[in-house]
């Protein structure tokens, strides 16, 4: 792990969009619900701001919340951070609006991680911890995958772009998720990162494709960008990404068990092989045992609740090429990375089995984050990785 780098910069120093006060009272237009499942039960916008100043005030100033960006509609994007560590953890929820437990989760880890424990103490000391809780709030409010920008005010804000073709992750025809893109089109945001955290969107690079890096067009990714080239600033690397998800339903291969949470440490090819030598720049940051390590570590902690579905545990898809993405891009950049993608996006079970599944989130992390301030994650067999079950869309 880096130690601390002194800086002026602060935290949040590299976002441009800081002049937002803090709780603004946020208004967007309601969009109609589009699936028959009820979602009272997870957390609004509004809901998000009243949970997050109450923690805040609650934990005395252990808990810092900050404005740290907008989304398309006008909505803020929060950090919370808490611990004063020199380990860096950086963890995001609902960059898909439709896939929201995570949201509930890391407001319960909030909550614990600030109380008067000893342990909850020992592990600020060690760890700093910073959550964007809802980083993109127009799909969430609009219960759905996709944001709510269009390509012409993409153009709009990148004149350059006139002559390109719409990127490959915007969608503006037919219904996906039991949502109308038609009516409403938007981009899949988790499609919007580049390793290279400075680029700028050229033209000839798109419409691009899942196999190449994204572009920063939506302001959603270029907040998330903007915290994490902050942190990197501040503390000289973020030594610990968390992306929070939801999927389809699966099986754990081999047996007729409902996968409850699947986990994943790889986004694309290790720059240090072959196949992978298109990274070949970003080879000496990237770090897959430590990946395979924090997976491990989550893995293990819900083993061990023994006969009950938080043992219901697959290892996501792998030989993944997403640099596009959140996950493989900040893995590129020299950050441990964990995927959890829980079973069942809304659109498809609503909030049923959302205790259970917030809760197997909440352990995962517990793990992870205990597990790198006591050093214990490094001490854990990356080859273990390999022996987690992967899943299956058929039950054996």
């Amino acid at each position: 792990m880096k130690k601390k780098i002194v800086s002026t910069i602060g935290i949040l120093g590299l976002c441009t969009s800081l002049a937002f006060p803090a709780y603004a009272a946020d208004t967007v237009n309601q969009e109609p619900h589009h699936h028959e499942y009820s979602i009272s039960g997870f957390i609004s916008h509004t809901e998000l701001q009243k949970s997050l100043k109450q923690i805040e005030k609650s934990s005395n100033g252990v808990v810092q919340v900050e404005v740290v960006g907008q989304s398309h509609k006008g909505l803020d994007i929060y950090t919370a951070k808490v611990g004063t560590g020199d380990k860096v953890i950086l963890i995001q929820s609902e960059i898909h609006g439709n896939e929201k437990t995570g949201t509930v989760a890391v407001l319960n880890l909030l909550k614990n991680l600030s109380a008067n424990s000893k342990e909850a103490k020992k592990i600020r000391e060690e760890v700093t911890l910073v959550i964007m809780p809802m980083m993109n709030p127009d799909a969430s409010e609009g219960d759905k995958r996709r944001n709510s920008m269009t390509w012409d005010e993409v153009v709009n804000d990148f004149p350059q772009l006139a002559s390109a073709k719409p990127s490959w992750n915007y969608l503006d025809r037919g219904i996906s998720q039991s949502y109308n893109y038609g009516e409403n089109p938007g981009f899949d945001v988790n499609r919007d990162f580049n390793p290279n955290l400075n680029y700028v969107p050229t033209a000839q690079d798109f419409p691009g494709a899942s196999n190449k890096p994204g572009w920063f067009i939506t302001p959603e990714s270029q907040t998330s960008r903007d915290v994490y080239k902050a942190l990197k600033a501040e503390y000289g690397n973020v030594d610990v990404f968390v992306d929070l998800h939801h999927q389809g339903m699966y099986y754990v291969d081999g047996t007729s068990d409902e996968v409850t949470l699947s986990l994943s440490a790889q986004f694309v090819p290790d720059p240090n092989t072959p196949e992978g030598a298109k990274y070949a720049e970003y080879a000496e940051n990237y770090n897959y045992d430590f990946s395979r390590q924090l997976n491990v570590a989550a893995y293990n902690e819900l083993q061990s609740y023994g006969n009950s579905k938080f043992t219901n545990i697959s290892l996501y898809s792998q030989g993944l090429d997403l640099p596009g993405t959140a996950l493989g891009s900040y893995a590129l950049n020299g950050s441990g990375t964990v995927l959890f993608e829980v079973r069942g996006q809304t659109q498809m079970m609503g909030q049923k089995e959302k205790g259970q599944l917030v809760k197997s989130v909440e352990r995962g992390l517990e793990a992870i984050i205990k597990g790198v301030a006591d050093g214990s994650v490094e001490t854990l067999n990356p080859e273990d990785y390999e022996n987690i079950p992967l899943t299956s869309s058929r039950p054996s």
